[in-house]
């Protein structure tokens, strides 16, 4: 198998870790792997079972391994030959501490207390120490109308730590806690960090995971951050602090050399600004010495990013003395540098701008230990205030869900990375640029599409197109979707610390502006499953842009979005202008299907914590009936449509089965589809049943349930269905899937017809999101009518409500902006990820004659 880089690769030996898979049958379990490069050279890998397939042969592996970018392509290969000793680790641990060396480090963790790392230590020297995470809270009172705020600070209180993986290329520890109160027991906000180690390397990767779990009106979050303890030698012009600014390094040390006598200060000035190392005795440069120690020592300095489009850099003397601007910029890559004579630490944040307000500071510069703290949430910006942003529902205005006040933030998380670089001596500003390219663009290694798509492992979806004039231009106007929604993020601004990844539900062509106030047409949380569009984009096209959205998106709303703990545990928020404000709590916005691809593309622990969380999403509905407002006092103790509830828990149940073979969850999903087989409808049944979470089971409630059937596909059932479809090979449940999509582009008379008067046309409604289950039915029963009224869903305006081509206009507003006015995220989502499945299953009807004579958009689109 030929693997290559994704984009970036990297100048020096770094440890990078991927996830590839394979067909069916192919990879025995017992089998072990190698790589090689383009010269035919082994390169250590450490590999891991990800995923298999019912037969019992390997679906995905997981692979690690230490590489300079020396070769553009790879080949992963298997074979018993080929096997690597997997137990050889450079893991120790004790009752107190885990001991990490990686051949250039020796990293200490300890397993209690407040202090996470004890001690990083290079070449005998300790780099780095007492290292914890932080937070800030405000406490805010009132009395007799004056108003008070008080900071408190709080810190990394250890609970668990447990080594995940230990293996001859790669380490994973993992520390569970919560933070604390310096003075008193008061706890908030838990957490989940994993450090990342790979053999010979100098460089850790941390992913921090934030929970909030305090009460919006008294806990006023001010700060979040990592802050650990940096040893520094040497004078005090020879320390350094170097950020990574928009495009290059800004550099200082903590004592000029310059002065009013001395401004070339003999050429060595130059050289300290660049950051090296300078040497200056009594006996050949006692003037400038005495002159240059006069000058001020900053002993503290500070990059804040405040906003997507700014950042300033500033510094102070001490404490007691005010900080001073240094300079300002738009947006900094999300590094910093500190170092003295010898050693040096450098920090860098991924998506520092996006995820602002964010910083990075370093204090007690002058002293003999530095403190570097890094600010995820930075306390120079507001507070994070989790309030509700009103005090009604507006359900019949607004589309929010429920009349039920349910907007709680209780139990969403937020995930951040950082890397850790430690220094012997002090780098080149070139080399700390590599080191911030490398974190803001993904290193990864990928396969062709060609290969993902062979494997069948994630799927119904088809290879991009171009060979007719009509497949041209369905290529263009996905490719013209994707550019849209990039070029929308950014204009529009749609980052932020706990928005960044998620996007707009529906624009507002008066207000030239999207829904951004209005209930539940605000932000999407998943509606529609643009999560699945996107990495159906990436898997098709292994486009770099591509990927950055779609784990954006994977991040956000796989976290953000949904509930980890708490009453609503393995639910999602519905779309609302707070993400987590709609009163609907429900498992398909927190399906496993919409974030698996980030996991098995990345290997990405935290994604497969995510996973396993919903596993049992459904005894979440227990106390939370999704239909509660429908069937208040009936005999079932909660209720289930069949679409989106029940085809999310297939999705979670699934992921649960594919990814640790447990036959529990295989057992759950086949119970359900033995259900539907006995009922006269079959999988036009209900939709609503009522459920029993204990056991998992569907109950016949009548063929006259409350519900439409466009709830049933427009949120990722299909895909998850034909998924299932691809492992069980169970015939009927692909005829089920096959009748579904016919049933639901029959004329009104022939559905009444075929379900004896149960079903008609206004339970089918918006029939656009029906076209790739239409296209499934055409291609089972090799029915060209039902392809071609497929493709007419899909490209007859008046059916699909997309207006084709996708096409922005610039205007005046409040500024210059480019805006698509009928522009909607759930009808874009659905066409490109129904188009992309209708080009697979049915895309040669294209080709068909009478097709192209009967629908006339397609020459529109096609003259334009």
């Amino acid at each position: 198998m030929k693997i290559k880089w994704l984009n970036k690769q990297p100048k020096e030996q770094k440890g990078v870790s991927w996830g590839v898979p394979w067909p069916k049958g192919t990879l025995a379990r017992e089998e072990s792997l190698s790589l090689k490069d383009s010269s035919n050279k082994h390169i250590p890998v450490q590999s891991w079972p990800m995923a298999f397939w019912p037969d019992g042969s390997v679906k995905w592996t997981g692979h690690a391994a230490v590489m300079a970018g020396d070769s553009d392509t790879y080949e992963l290969s298997s074979g018993k030959e080929n096997a690597i000793n997997q137990s050889s680790s450079f893991v120790n641990e004790t009752d107190d501490v885990i001991e990490v060396d990686t051949g250039k480090l020796i990293f200490t963790i300890n397993k209690k207390g407040n202090c996470i790392i004890e001690s990083v230590k290079r070449e005998g020297k300790t780099v780095a120490e007492a290292g914890r995470l932080i937070a800030r809270k405000e406490e805010r009172t009132h009395e007799q109308g004056i108003k008070t705020i008080k900071e408190i600070t709080l810190q990394s209180t250890i609970k668990q730590v447990e080594i995940e993986q230990s293996g001859q290329v790669r380490t994973v520890i993992k520390v569970d806690g919560i933070h604390q109160s310096l003075f008193g027991n008061e706890t908030l906000l838990p957490f989940v960090i994993r450090f990342y180690f790979y053999r010979n390397t100098t460089s850790i990767r941390a992913v921090y995971t934030l929970f909030y779990d305090g009460q919006p009106e008294e806990d006023y979050i001010k700060g979040v951050g990592l802050e650990f303890a940096v040893p520094l030698a040497g004078e005090a012009f020879n320390r350094h602090v170097r950020f990574v600014g928009d495009e290059g390094i800004y550099s200082e040390p903590a004592q000029l050399l310059l002065t009013r006598r001395h401004r070339n200060a003999e050429g060595l000035y130059d050289k300290q600004i660049k950051g090296e190392v300078v040497n200056l005795t009594e006996e050949d440069h006692g003037p400038l010495l005495e002159h240059a120690t006069q000058n001020a020592i900053w002993n503290d300095f500070k990059m804040t990013q405040d906003s997507a489009d700014h950042y300033r850099i500033v510094k102070r003397t001490g404490e007691e003395h005010s900080w001073i601007e240094s300079t300002h910029g738009t947006r900094a890559k999300g590094l910093i540098y500190v170092g003295g004579r010898d050693n040096g630490v450098a920090v860098g944040v991924k998506d520092f701008w996006q995820k602002q307000p964010s910083s990075l500071e370093v204090n007690d510069l002058s002293n003999s230990i530095a403190k570097l703290t890094v600010w995820l949430w930075s306390p120079d910006a507001e507070a994070m205030d989790f309030r509700h942003y009103n005090k009604d529902t507006h359900v019949i205005s607004a589309y929010e869900g429920f009349d039920e006040m349910r907007a709680t933030p209780y139990g969403i998380s937020n995930t951040s990375e950082v890397m850790f670089h430690f220094f012997a001596n002090s780098p080149s500003n070139e080399e700390l640029m590599e080191r911030t390219s490398e974190l803001q663009s993904p290193l990864l290694l990928v396969c062709e599409p060609e290969y993902y798509y062979n494997t069948k492992a994630l799927g119904i979806w088809s290879l991009p197109d171009r060979s007719t004039p009509i497949k041209a231009m369905l290529e263009e106007q996905l490719d013209e979707a994707f550019h849209f929604y990039k070029n929308e993020i950014e204009q529009r601004r749609w980052y932020g610390f706990w928005h960044y990844g998620d996007v707009m539900h529906t624009y507002d062509p008066v207000r030239h502006q999207w829904r951004y106030d209005l209930g539940g047409f605000a932000w999407q949380n998943t509606e529609l499953v643009p999560n699945i569009w996107l990495w159906y984009s990436f898997l098709r096209s292994g486009r770099e842009d591509v990927f950055i959205m779609a784990e954006a998106m994977t991040r956000h709303t796989s976290e953000v979005d949904c509930y980890h703990f708490g009453e609503y545990k393995g639910l999602g928020s519905r779309h609302n202008v707070v993400h987590w404000g709609c009163g609907c709590k429900e498992a398909r916005i927190s399906m496993a299907g919409l974030h698996k691809y980030y996991y098995f593309l990345t290997t990405d622990e935290r994604t497969r914590d995510l996973l396993s969380e919903v596993r049992d999403a459904d005894q979440a509905i227990a106390t939370l009936d999704p239909m509660r407002e429908f069937y208040p006092n009936d005999q079932y103790e909660t209720h289930a449509r069949v679409g989106p509830d029940w085809a999310a828990f297939c999705s979670n149940w699934f992921s649960e089965w594919e990814r640790t073979e447990n036959l529990a969850y295989k057992e759950k999903i086949i119970s359900g589809i033995e259900t539907l087989k006995k009922l006269p409808l079959r999988l036009l049944s209900g939709p609503t049943f009522g459920y029993d979470p204990d056991t998992s089971t569907l109950l016949h409630m009548g063929e006259d349930g409350v519900g439409a059937y466009h709830m049933v596909i427009a949120f990722g059932g299909p895909q998850a269905w034909m998924d299932i479809a691809g492992s069980i090979e169970d015939p009927e449940w692909e005829e089920m899937l096959a009748e579904f999509g016919e049933f639901y582009v029959l004329t009104n008379e022939e559905k009444i017809k075929r379900s004896n008067g149960v079903l008609h046309d206004k339970q089918f409604s918006l029939p656009m999101l029906a076209a790739g289950m239409v296209a499934y039915a055409a291609a089972k029963k090799k029915d060209s009518r039902l392809a071609r009224k497929a493709w007419e869903l899909l490209l007859n305006e008046e059916i699909s409500e997309m207006v084709l081509p996708i096409k922005s206009q610039k205007l005046h507003a409040w500024r210059e902006l480019e805006e698509i006015p009928s522009i909607t995220t759930n009808t874009t989502s659905q066409w490109c990820l129904n188009t992309i499945v209708s080009l697979e299953l049915i895309g040669e009807s294209l080709l068909d004659k009478e097709f192209q004579e009967s629908v006339t958009l397609t020459r529109k689109c096609l003259n334009e």
